[in-house]
């Protein structure tokens, strides 16, 4: 279901079962999922890549070369940022054009939550199944599992799948369902039993 006054420009694809609501654009060249919803006001670029079943909340800006993972959450007015060094003007102040700026794009691993008004620098990875706090503005890695809030984020603890935190014990961390992770070099795994 596409609403009717959703922009979406030709050669955008669009996985079965997406729903895009009213006022969403999704440009030229930007690949979408199957059972995704993008929410109204909801911005695409062209490029960007979103895997199935993610939510993209209303007025969500994602700029390319943005990929979102599978089953990712991305919050209302979340802003995925593309420049490091963004100018208008180029030194002799003459309008920058695309050919003059390096676009780095953010990642999003599977699963991962972004809250409502969060931004992520431009080059951020976020990790799988990582939880990051409404308001947080992110200018590092988030890995795996981990929750981060603040300006700039900051760890504040660490998520299951299920997006609850997860309690320490003397082997290690803990879900609500009783699976157990252990912190590694690349954030939180789950430990197989």
């Amino acid at each position: 279901m596409i609403a009717e006054d959703a922009r979406v420009e030709p050669g955008a694809i669009i996985g079965d079962g997406t729903r895009v609501w009213h006022r969403a654009h999704i440009r030229t060249g930007a690949v979408i999922g199957a059972g995704c919803v993008i929410g109204g006001g909801a911005f695409i670029d062209a490029g960007v890549t979103i895997g199935d079943s993610t939510k993209i909340q209303n007025l969500a800006h994602i700029y390319a070369p943005a990929t979102v993972g599978a089953g990712a959450f991305i919050g209302p007015g979340v802003i995925l940022t593309n420049d490091r060094t963004p100018r208008a003007v180029n030194p002799d102040l003459t309008p920058k054009s695309t050919e003059d700026w390096d676009p780095a794009g953010v990642t999003v691993g599977e699963g991962a939550s972004i809250g409502a008004a969060a931004v992520v620098v431009a080059g951020v990875t976020i990790g799988s199944w990582a939880l990051v706090g409404a308001g947080a503005v992110v200018t590092r890695d988030v890995l795996a599992h981990e929750v981060v809030a603040g300006n700039p984020a900051k760890r504040i603890g660490w998520a299951g799948r299920d997006g609850h935190r997860l309690k320490s014990d003397d082997d290690g961390w803990i879900d609500a369902s009783g699976n157990r992770y252990r912190v590694g070099a690349a954030g939180l795994t789950e430990v197989a039993e």
